[in-house]
C-alpha cells in the first residue's frame, strides 16, 4: 500500500470529518490569560468556579486572578519566572494559574501526592522560585521543607477554610482541625490573602504566544525519564480552541464541567479549565475523586460535561448505589489517559444517555491530538480523528519512513499544540522531534477513513522469540469476559522465548473466575503465541495518581522476582 504524502491536503481523515468542524480552521495565537479575559467580558455575572457549595462569578474570578498577578509581580515574578503550583482542585489553583501567566511567569504543575524527594527534584530542575500550596497536612509540610532544601525563595500558603462557605468552614475548623497544618510564620512565606491585598492592576507584560512558555508539564515522556514539556501560550490555547470546536452544540454561558480530575494533570488543565473558559462554563471542582461525592455532585449540581479517565467511568458503572442518583444531566464525556474499553463506554452511555468519546494525546501535545467525533461514527477501538490543524503520521519502527494507510508503525504528531521541546534537555528534544513531528513512542495505524488506532506503547511491546506482542490487544480480548473488571498485561522473562505475556486481573464484584476458565475463554481470542503464559488474580490493580491503570509497579515486581 502506497504511503500517503503528509504535505498533501487530501488527508484520509477529511472524508470522515464532522460537518460542523473545519480541519483547516484558523487557530489564533494568543496569551493563555486572554481566555479568562474574554470569558469575563462575555459572562461577567455567570458562575465560573464552584467549590463545595461556594461560587465565584467570572467577574470575581477575573479580579482574583488580576490581584494574584499584581501580588506575584510585587514578589518579583517577571517574564519567565517559574512558579510552582502544589495544589488540589480549588479556587486558588484557577486564580493562581491565570495570575502567574498575567504576571509573565511560567506555571510549574506539581502533584500534591508526590513525595518530598520528588518535589525537590522538580523544584531544582525547573528552577522554580516561588511555590503556592495549601495549609493542609497532606502538602504543607512537604512544601515547607522545600524552602530549606532547594533554592525556592518564598512560599504562598492558601487557607482551606477560607475557600469554603461560611457554615462549612465553621464545621471544618471544628471537626477537621487535624487536617490543617501549623504554618510557621516567617519572612519566607506569606498567606494568599496578603498576596492578593492590592487593587488588581498588574503591570501589563508583553507575551509572545509562540515563544513564551506558559507551562512546564512534567511527564515520563517517550523515554521514561521525568522531564518537563515546555508548553507555550500558543500550544495550550490552540488545544483549547481545537477541543472546544469539536463539540458541535455547546450552550455557551450555560455549560457546567465536573472537574473530578486534577488540574495539575494536563488533561484536566486543558479540557476542563481552558475549554471551560472558551465556553464560559461553570467549573464544579472536586478536591479529589471520591465515588460517592462524584455521584452526589452529578445528581445535585447537574454538570453537562464530564471529562474523565476510564477507571472513573468504570467505578460509576460498577457502583452498587448508582441507581440512587440521576446522572442524566451529562451530555458529553471525553475519555482520555488510557484505553477506553467498549463495554465501559456502552454501559456509561446507557446509564446517562450521554455521548462518551475516546481521545488520545500526551503531555507533549497539550494534550489532545485525536478524538472521536461527538456526532457521527465512533469506531470501536479507535481514538478518533486528528484535531483541527493536526497531522497524524505513521512511521516505520525500523527506518522511520512514512507508512501508508493500514500499516502499523510509530504514531507521530504535527500541529499547533505540539510542545516547544523539553526544558533544558536539548538531546531528549532532538530524540523525539524528528522530521518536524513529535515521535510519540506509541504504535498504531490509520485506517482508510483517517481514524487512528493505537496498538500499544513501544516500551510495553513484548518480544517473544522475535514476535511482537502488544499488551493492549490482549487486554481488549480479556475485557470481553463479563467477569473481568480491570486487567493489565506486561511482559515477563521467559527462558525459551525471551519474553512472554502475563495478565493481571481484577474480577468484578459478585462474580468468580478461575485460571482454567479464562484460558478457555482466550483460546479463540488471540493467536497461540500471544496467549498469556501466566495469570494472576488481584483484589486491586496499581493505578497512577489520576486513576489510570499503571504497569510500572507490576513491571518492578517482575524485575525484582527475576533478580531474586
Amino acid at each position: 500500500m502506497a504511503a500517503y504524502d503528509a504535505s498533501r491536503p487530501d488527508y484520509p481523515w477529511l472524508k470522515a470529518y464532522p460537518s460542523f468542524v473545519d480541519w483547516a480552521m484558523p487557530i489564533p495565537k494568543v496569551p493563555a490569560f486572554k481566555l479568562l479575559h474574554d470569558a469575563v467580558a462575555a459572562n461577567p455575572d455567570h458562575p465560573c468556579m464552584e467549590f463545595l457549595g461556594k461560587r465565584w462569578s467570572y467577574a470575581e474570578t477575573g479580579r482574583l486572578a488580576a490581584q494574584a498577578a499584581q501580588g506575584f509581580q510585587k514578589l518579583g515574578v517577571t517574564k519567565g519566572t517559574r512558579v510552582g503550583l502544589l495544589l488540589p482542585n480549588t479556587p486558588y489553583y484557577i486564580a493562581a494559574f491565570f495570575g502567574i501567566l498575567m504576571a509573565g511567569g511560567t506555571v510549574v504543575n506539581m502533584n500534591p501526592l508526590y513525595a518530598a524527594r520528588e518535589l525537590e527534584n522538580m523544584v531544582r530542575d525547573s528552577g522554580a522560585e516561588f511555590l503556592v500550596t495549601m495549609d493542609l497536612t497532606a502538602m504543607y509540610p512537604k512544601a515547607r521543607t522545600l524552602l530549606n532544601n532547594t533554592p525556592l525563595k518564598k512560599l504562598i500558603v492558601c487557607s482551606m477554610a477560607e475557600a469554603l462557605p461560611f457554615g462549612t468552614a465553621v464545621m471544618f475548623n471544628l471537626f477537621k482541625r487535624a487536617t490543617v497544618a501549623d504554618v510557621e510564620e516567617d519572612g519566607r512565606q506569606i498567606w494568599w490573602d496578603h498576596l492578593i491585598d492590592n487593587d488588581g492592576e498588574p503591570t501589563p507584560v508583553a507575551i509572545d504566544p509562540v515563544e513564551d512558555v506558559a507551562i512546564l508539564q512534567y511527564t515520563g515522556g517517550t523515554t521514561g525519564v521525568p522531564k518537563a514539556a515546555m508548553l507555550t501560550h500558543a500550544n495550550i490555547t490552540a488545544n483549547a480552541r481545537q477541543v472546544s470546536a469539536w463539540y458541535g452544540k455547546p450552550d455557551v454561558g450555560n455549560e457546567r464541567f465536573l472537574a473530578a480530575l486534577p488540574f495539575f494533570h494536563v488533561f484536566a488543565m486543558t479540557v476542563i479549565l481552558l475549554v471551560g473558559m472558551e465556553y464560559g462554563a461553570e467549573i464544579i471542582m472536586m478536591p479529589r475523586f471520591d465515588l460517592k461525592d462524584c455521584l452526589k455532585n452529578i445528581a445535585k449540581k447537574k454538570p453537562t460535561l464530564f471529562p474523565a479517565v476510564p477507571t472513573i467511568y468504570t467505578a460509576i458503572n460498577n457502583s452498587p448505589d448508582v441507581d440512587k442518583y440521576d446522572l442524566t444531566s451529562i451530555k458529553l464525556c471525553i475519555s482520555g489517559g488510557a484505553p477506553l474499553p467498549v463495554e465501559v463506554k456502552k454501559a456509561f452511555e446507557a446509564r446517562t444517555k450521554c455521548v462518551v468519546v475516546e481521545g488520545y494525546g500526551l503531555s507533549e501535545t497539550s494534550p489532545v491530538a485525536c478524538t472521536n467525533p461527538t456526532e457521527g461514527e465512533n469506531k470501536p477501538g479507535s481514538v478518533g480523528l486528528p484535531m483541527p490543524g493536526t497531522i497524524i503520521e505513521i512511521r516505520s519502527l525500523e527506518d522511520d519512513r512514512l507508512l501508508g494507510v493500514g500499516e502499523k508503525g510509530e504514531i507521530c504528531v504535527r500541529g499547533p499544540q505540539v510542545m516547544k521541546g523539553y526544558w533544558n534537555r536539548p538531546q531528549d528534544t532532538a530524540d523525539v522531534m524528528k522530521h518536524g513531528a513529535l515521535h510519540t513512542g506509541d504504535v498504531g495505524y490509520i485506517d482508510e477513513d483517517g481514524y487512528v488506532f493505537i496498538v500499544d506503547r513501544i516500551k510495553d511491546m513484548i518480544n517473544a522469540s522475535g514476535y511482537k506482542i502488544y499488551p493492549r490487544v490482549l487486554e481488549e480480548a480479556l475485557y470481553q469476559h463479563p467477569a473481568v473488571e480491570e486487567t493489565s498485561v506486561i511482559g515477563i522473562p521467559d527462558a525459551y522465548r525471551g519474553e512472554a505475556p502475563k495478565a493481571f486481573i481484577k474480577v468484578r464484584a459478585g462474580m468468580t473466575l478461575t485460571e482454567p476458565e479464562i484460558r478457555a475463554f482466550m483460546k479463540d481470542k488471540v493467536s497461540k503465541i500471544e496467549q498469556p503464559a501466566e495469570y494472576e488474580f488481584r483484589d486491586e490493580l496499581p493505578k497512577s495518581l489520576i486513576g489510570k491503570l499503571s504497569k510500572k509497579e507490576l513491571k518492578q515486581e517482575a524485575e525484582a522476582t527475576k533478580k531474586g
